[in-house]
């Protein structure tokens, strides 16, 4: 049944997870000939009503031990304790074979947890809320998690970061079915961002160090983040740490998870994101202040990084400046 849309749901799912994308694909239906409609279905780990983290209750259409057809995309939502939650192998066993039966299948917010623990993430790039995204690449190291997505798609598996990032995942897909067009009278009758990239970063957590404050690569990413326009090779930031280049690399790439360069970067992006989103200062300023080379330079790294030009990236997030 490709035109079916499932949700699986759990005790404790976030209720926005599971509503948001169904009202996208619900409100598709406005815009769609009867025979392109999609059908909305929620299946439930549980049987009978169940509880949302914020007090409401979803009844699911049928247990997932009943649902045995092959979906036309199969998602499967997030809550706030999803990440301890073990729903046992019967259920691991039906979602990993649910999955290989759908044209696509994927997961919103930290519902990537239940995919891994079914063993369909392994080898695969994801993304997930942000706050859950480094333990989920501890408990699954073949599992590349990029932190900075609103959403990814690596093959027929489609995940989103927090929550609302569902809405825009579920626009995506609506554009890649029918046109963007349709995924534009959808946004307008929700009220929400026609579309945010894929690539726009869901909280922008690389000017925040994920180390040891007291550590020498703390005060050497505290040292980049006061000095984006300076010249920060990695011989002038191993010179900062007071270690040979070698050593230095090594040691900041084992506690900060990224090379020391990849850093820079991210935290040049980042910065720039600021700027374009709460300055109207040209183009040129943004790319000197932030470190870049040029406006081109920035230019280039930002389609690299985020999929839009700085330009682009203005126009869609910039606030009324």
């Amino acid at each position: 049944m490709e035109k079916t849309v499932a949700v699986v749901v759990f005790a404790g799912v976030q209720s926005l997870d599971v509503s948001g994308p169904m009202d996208v694909f619900c409100e598709a239906n406005r815009f769609l000939p009867p025979e392109d409609h999609y059908r909305l279905e929620v299946i439930g780990v549980e049987s009978g009503a169940v509880p949302c983290s914020n007090g409401l209750s979803i009844h699911a259409h049928r247990h997932f031990t009943e649902a045995k057809q092959a979906y036309g995309l199969l998602l499967v939502a997030g809550g706030p304790d999803l990440p301890s939650m073990d729903f046992g192998v019967a259920f691991d066993d039906w979602l990993r074979e649910a999955c290989g039966r759908a044209l696509r299948f994927g997961s919103i917010c930290n519902g990537a947890f239940m995919l891994a623990r079914a063993g369909l993430l392994e080898g695969r790039t994801i993304t997930t809320h942000w706050d859950d995204a480094r333990e989920l690449a501890q408990l699954y190291p073949s599992t590349r998690v990029e932190a900075d997505r609103l959403y990814m798609q690596d093959g027929a598996l489609y995940t989103s970061a927090g929550v609302t990032a569902g809405i825009d995942l579920s626009l995506f897909l609506l554009a890649q079915d029918h046109g963007p067009d349709v995924a534009l009278s959808v946004a307008k009758r929700l009220v929400v961002f026609t579309q945010r990239s894929g690539g726009q970063s869901q909280f922008s957590p690389f000017l925040t160090p994920h180390v040891e404050t007291t550590s020498t690569v703390a005060q050497v990413q505290a040292h980049v983040l006061a000095n984006l326009n300076a010249d920060l090779t990695l011989a002038e930031l191993a010179i900062a740490a007071k270690m040979s280049q070698r050593n230095f690399s090594r040691v900041f790439t084992r506690e900060a998870k990224v090379t020391p360069a990849e850093f820079v970067e991210r935290a040049r992006v980042d910065a720039a994101r600021v700027m374009l989103e709460g300055t109207r200062a040209p183009l040129k300023t943004v790319a000197w202040q932030c470190g870049f080379r040029d406006a081109q330079h920035m230019r280039n790294v930002f389609i690299r990084r985020l999929g839009v030009t700085p330009q682009q990236f203005r126009l869609n997030f910039a606030a009324m400046v």
